[in-house]
């Protein structure tokens, strides 16, 4: 393989990063620690409400966005398919897919463009309190082939699961186009409430997985060794991550324990989307399977330095050279 082109498939939305002093904020608003939980457009209000004081950083995100966004960097083609509002967050998430030199296959819906309030606290755990808005507003119709075939891989973004509809419409569909797919679970609190869907995806389409430790956990049963043997039954690669000591990943025969590439943390989030941009990025480039673990290993390693999911040009030019060393 070489050469390969990228689509993602995922919520557009605009991430709203907090540095927190404590977890203070966290608690009283009853928010499940260290995941992603999806709201309803008043508490996203009421959370905007309590953060006020705080320090922010707005930045477009979303999981799947973020690997693009990294997987473009690494001078892969790619597109990412996904619904936008007719706003101005709307046109900053499009202006700057556009200058990523990602193709954007957007959908522009009356619902304002969603967005994803990240609460960090010290030592760099986050927390997302999300309001879907547009995103929510995809469709199966909306997912065909024409748009899929120009592409060879096709990464679904875990958190379109809770749309049972969509999430077997988009693996049907790419599955029917000749992709491989790519699935993220994205969030243990996520696997835990569609696990049945979950596994029906992964034993009938997905040939790419990757899952942090949590979500290895609910969705197996297993500690991550033996949930990446599992997962790597069932899928073509498997990618089972285990935070600051690296990652386990599996190809057929093939197994490394894939080390973490630095110890400095700011800020969590978009530390697994940036592994997987390695990851696919590296099987896009026809690397080895311990290359692309590296080069996904390294990217997480320099976003988590940054508040919130972006690098600028400096750090991208830095990870290009040290992809030739890897």
């Amino acid at each position: 393989m070489g050469n390969l082109k990228i689509l993602g498939i995922g919520n557009a939305l605009v991430d709203i990063v907090t540095m927190l002093n404590d977890d203070q904020i966290i608690n009283r608003l009853e928010l499940p620690k260290g995941s992603m939980t999806l709201v309803e457009r008043e508490l996203s209000d009421r959370i905007q409400e309590e953060i006020a004081a705080e320090k922010r950083l707005l930045v477009t995100g979303g999981s799947v966005a973020n690997a693009i966004n990294g997987i473009a960097n690494l001078g892969v083609s790619c597109g990412f398919l996904g619904a936008i509002g007719k706003d101005e967050l709307g046109k900053l998430f499009e202006e700057e897919q556009i200058g990523q030199g990602i193709t954007p296959l957007l959908l522009h819906s009356e619902l304002p463009t969603g967005r994803a309030v990240g609460l960090v606290e010290p030592g760099g755990e986050r927390t997302f309190a999300t309001y879907l808005g547009a995103a929510s507003d995809l469709h199966p119709k909306d997912i065909t082939e024409a748009r899929l075939r120009p592409y060879d891989i096709f990464f679904i973004e875990g958190y379109l699961v809770y749309n049972h509809e969509l999430i077997r419409a988009a693996a049907e569909t790419a599955k029917a186009a000749g992709l491989k797919i790519a699935l993220d679970l994205s969030s243990y609190n996520v696997v835990e409430a569609n696990r049945s869907v979950l596994n029906e995806l992964v034993d009938r389409y997905v040939d790419i997985i990757f899952a942090n430790e949590e979500e290895a956990k609910a969705f197996t049963g297993l500690d991550p060794l033996a949930a990446v043997e599992n997962l790597a039954g069932r899928c073509e690669y498997a990618v089972v991550k285990i935070g600051s000591e690296g990652a386990f990943v599996r190809h057929h025969n093939l197994f490394y324990r894939i080390p973490a590439a630095g110890d400095l943390v700011v800020d969590t989030t978009g530390a697994g989307d940036f592994f997987a941009a390695g990851f696919l990025a590296g099987i896009a480039k026809g690397y080895s399977l311990e290359k692309c673990g590296r080069l996904g290993a390294l990217l997480a390693s320099r976003v988590i330095r940054v508040p919130g999911a972006k690098l600028d040009g400096a750090e991208w030019q830095g990870i290009r050279t040290l992809e030739a060393t890897i």
